[in-house]
């Protein structure tokens, strides 16, 4: 199974467990970054069942690595 980075434009394979790659990861703040790990749920990505909570931290991790890298205008 093929995975790839959730930040916008990236191509590079992760695991399927992993939400990004060790680059755009390091820019989510680390706070972000502890929530995501909290809320995820081992084996969510085979299933396909993550939460709710889950799903909006990781879409706020994904938005904090664009503010950073492309800047605000885009969210």
């Amino acid at each position: 199974m093929t995975h790839h980075c959730h930040a916008l434009h990236c191509e590079e394979e992760v695991p399927p467990q992993m939400l990004m790659c060790r680059r755009h990861w390091f820019l989510v703040p680390k706070p972000l970054r502890q929530e995501v790990w909290r809320l995820y749920q081992r084996g969510q990505e085979r299933t396909k069942t993550p939460t709710p909570e889950y799903l909006e931290a990781a879409r706020r991790a994904i938005n904090a690595v664009a503010a950073r890298e492309f800047g605000p205008r885009l969210l």
